[in-house]
């Protein structure tokens, strides 16, 4: 009689103990579901994960400071030599990870910003000009008290730090621009910063790069609606441009500071031939044209172009 009950309250065991692992794994096939969906639908919030997570691998701080009334968000990281980074047009801070860690293993203490209309900074009602973005640098330095550092921009970031270093040549000590607007040209790529349908999309990534990639129909609708959300600002910023207010043609005399200019030799966006220019402008300068990559060459070609800055910053 012992042995018939010992085997039933086995069988009962083995039985709550199947419903408990099948209970788990409904569970378990729930929340994966969750999460493909979920991934499915908004892959830029698992993209923006990963990006807070390259930051916490590469020693940088998630920073915040309000400038004009309005919340700046950046990142720094490292220890020496003060080197601002300033992004361009529908950019962020991210947009310099590829570089970054090898601009700290050099010996400088990094600071990307993501300007007042991008990234996780505020987007106040303004125009998004050159000189308005220009104001917001200035007040980041000031507000991390730097009196002077190297300062490096990237497409409309090269522009408006080409535009701070003419106005306030005292406040930079070396100026980088890579594949930087800022002269008259005839901007024909231009609109097509402002994708509407996955073929425009397609298209925006043809003129950014020469190895465009292949973006999955999920993401790149979770992209466009990205596009959606911010296309007041890039309307308001190309316009401003457009105007010419703030170009820099024959305003370069008083960037008297060393400079260098990275040019990816495929760029259709800002074209090789807006550097050469500059380099003439600028006797100071010197050109470095990367072959293999277009407007992302600091991403595409970031080991060259990373070992060019730093070659550029020590000497």
């Amino acid at each position: 009689m012992a042995t018939a009950t010992t085997s039933l309250n086995s069988r009962r065991g083995h039985g709550r103990l199947k419903r408990v692992a099948l209970l788990a794994g409904l569970v378990i096939a729930g929340l994966i579901l969750t999460v493909v969906s979920i991934f499915y639908v908004k892959p830029g919030i698992f993209v923006a994960g990963l990006q807070r997570f390259r930051a916490w691998r590469m020693g940088l701080q998630q920073n915040t400071v309000v400038l004009q009334g309005q919340k700046v968000h950046f990142v720094s990281g490292g220890e020496g030599k003060p080197l601002v980074l300033v992004h361009g047009l529908a950019g962020r801070s991210e947009d310099w990870f590829a570089l970054i860690p090898l601009l700290i293993q050099d010996g400088y203490r990094i600071y990307a910003l993501d300007l007042l209309g991008y990234g996780q900074s505020a987007r106040p009602d303004a125009d998004y000009s050159i000189s308005f973005e220009e104001n917001v640098v200035r007040e980041f330095m000031d507000s991390q008290n730097l009196g002077q550092a190297d300062l490096a921009g990237w497409s409309m970031g090269g522009w408006i730090s080409l535009k701070f270093a003419a106005d306030h040549p005292e406040r930079v000590h070396k100026l980088i621009l890579l594949d930087s607007a800022g002269l008259k040209f005839d901007a024909v790529n231009a609109p097509l910063l402002r994708p509407r349908t996955e073929a425009g999309l397609a298209k925006m990534m043809q003129v950014l790069t020469p190895h465009p990639p292949t973006i999955p129909g999920f993401y790149a609708r979770d992209l466009l609606r990205d596009f959606a959300r911010e296309d007041w600002i890039i309307d308001r910023a190309l316009k401003s441009m457009y105007s010419g207010k703030d170009l820099m043609d024959g305003k370069l005399d008083s960037v008297t500071m060393p400079v260098l200019l990275i040019w990816g030799k495929q760029d259709v966006l800002t074209p090789p031939s807006i550097g050469e220019e500059m380099h003439q402008w600028m006797a100071h300068s010197q050109l470095v044209v990367v072959d293999g990559c277009g407007h992302l060459a600091p991403v595409e070609c970031s080991g060259v172009v990373g070992q060019t800055m730093v070659n550029f910053l020590k000497n």
